[in-house]
């Protein structure tokens, strides 16, 4: 049997038990579904019928919030999933999984693929509601196909990228609690300087220039443009924001992996 064959049978194993204990954690399940779509429905249709904003498409507040929803229910989703590593190192699971003939590498890509797609799927989910209802006006600009393909390019890259950054973290930080800190911490003002939850041209440059250096930014930019935008004006393009994006997966998702965990 080939090394290769061997990876995949393992990082198989190991996903499938990520998604079993996914599965059975319904709290979990519902209450990452819930917190986005109550966020996008009471915060969105509070802003479009109460504050009536200008700044964004015809006031439609619901729909401009829609992508950054998306993005935000991708970094919480991974971000509680990656917690399983600490579950998995204080049951001394990750020992017996370390001591495995395959390599580190191998088992960290393996835990790693279970974050991946349990933030994608269910940010894909959000999507598929915001699609489905007749209130949230997606524009779909460059085309349904095309344009689903480039928001799943979106959610499948920011979610690598938030991967490889668990990984780094957790290789560092020895519990969990100061790893849900530190990735709060870190998380939240990334968010919030994305664009999620207001435009970001014409902002004061020192604002702007945060956005730039933000990650999300070009993940919420690139659904913007996906999934609500009717043109690019205003946008840095879904060129530049695959190329920011695709890098920094490949870049932190790496460094994950070069990471040795600790089993103690």
């Amino acid at each position: 049997m080939s090394a290769v064959t061997t990876a995949f049978g393992a990082w198989g194993a190991l996903l499938a038990r990520d998604l079993r204990a996914f599965l059975r954690s319904r709290s979990q399940l519902s209450s990452s579904l819930a917190f986005p779509l109550m966020l996008l429905a009471v915060i969105g249709v509070g802003v479009s019928e109460g504050l009536e904003p200008e700044r964004v498409r015809d006031g439609d507040y619901v729909t401009f919030l829609a992508p950054g929803v998306i993005v935000m229910t991708a970094l919480f989703s991974s971000t509680f999933s990656s917690a399983s590593f600490y579950q998995d190192r204080d049951s001394g699971m990750l020992r017996v999984f370390l001591v495995s003939p395959h390599p580190p590498a191998v088992i960290l890509a393996g835990k790693s693929l279970g974050a991946i797609v349990i933030g994608s799927a269910q940010a894909l989910a959000i999507l598929a509601v915001a699609a489905a209802v007749p209130a949230i006006d997606l524009q779909w600009q460059y085309g349904v196909a095309p344009s689903l393909l480039l928001a799943l390019a979106a959610v499948l890259l920011l979610n690598v990228l938030l991967s490889g950054l668990a990984q780094v973290l957790a290789s560092r930080i020895r519990t969990m609690q100061g790893f849900h800190l530190v990735m709060n911490l870190v998380l939240f003002p990334l968010l919030f300087f994305s664009g999620a939850f207001f435009p970001l041209d014409d902002l004061p440059g020192w604002l702007y220039g945060l956005a730039l250096v933000d990650p999300l930014t070009y993940a919420v930019d690139l659904l913007q443009l996906s999934l609500y935008a009717e043109d690019g004006s205003g946008h840095l393009g879904a060129g530049v924001d695959l190329a920011v994006l695709g890098g920094l997966a490949i870049a932190l998702y790496g460094w994950g992996l070069r990471r040795r965990p600790t089993t103690e």
